[in-house]
């Protein structure tokens, strides 16, 4: 027993010790088996078509088998940053070549998926990844008594990754209080609900605002969940 605990600790200090880098994914495979890069796990999948070629795309959420220390973004993207030690998590989309059979590589983003220490005492807050109407959905979830569920839809737009909708879900998992912001970025509209979650289409109070911005988010401007500041104190 005493051996084990030497070795284990001599393994977590290898951890902490070694120089890590994010992995240069390979750029074709015909399966998810030889995507996958080398002490990286697929901890996620969807299938669907992104590029409106009637052609079913494939997105992948790679994690790392070791934890690692990493600088996040927290606050306003830049120079909110917390150290972490954690297992690095990747997203990776690829387009599907119908005549070869083979998946492309069309992004890498080592950024915006939250690590699974990162959503609170509930765990995981990687809820799932999904493919519909040629857009990639990201759902997350965390928090403790006051929760947060945070929704995503990015849309292939001029060779890009745009944010197009979002939605913000904040509630007391005791009370059902809860504040509820539907973005609509293509129509720059934000819905709000505000009241109880027993309650969505009945008494809550419902406002629309204008959104204001100068460009679409995407996987490069946008570096993580909780880093946009759309208005004074409500982040995204």
């Amino acid at each position: 027993m005493k051996y084990l605990i030497v070795i284990l600790i001599f393994c977590a200090q290898i951890g902490k010790s070694q120089t890590f880098s994010y992995p240069a994914l390979n750029k074709q495979g015909k399966d998810i088996a030889a995507l996958v890069p080398l002490r990286w796990k697929a901890i996620d999948t969807a299938l669907g078509d992104l590029n409106n070629d009637k052609i079913e795309d494939l997105a992948i959420i790679y994690e790392y088998n070791l934890p690692i220390s990493e600088n996040r973004a927290y606050g306003d993207n830049e120079t909110d940053l917390i150290k972490e030690f954690q297992r690095p998590r990747v997203l990776a989309i690829y387009f599907k070549n119908l005549q070869s059979g083979k998946y492309t590589l069309a992004t890498q983003n080592n950024n915006f998926i939250l690590r699974a220490n990162e959503g609170g005492s509930l765990g995981d807050p990687l809820k799932n990844i999904s493919i519909a109407a040629n857009k990639l959905l990201l759902q997350f979830e965390g928090g403790a008594n006051w929760r947060w569920k945070l929704n995503y839809e990015f849309k292939y737009q001029n060779k890009d990754w745009n944010l197009v909708n979002a939605n913000n879900i904040y509630y007391n998992a005791m009370s059902g209080e809860m504040t509820n912001r539907q973005y609509n970025f293509l129509a720059r509209r934000m819905r709000l609900i505000s009241g109880n979650l027993a309650d969505q289409e009945g008494n809550n109070l419902i406002d629309e605002e204008t959104l204001i911005f100068t460009s679409f988010k995407t996987f490069a401007t946008f570096k993580k969940p909780w880093t946009w500041e759309i208005s004074k104190d409500n982040f995204l």
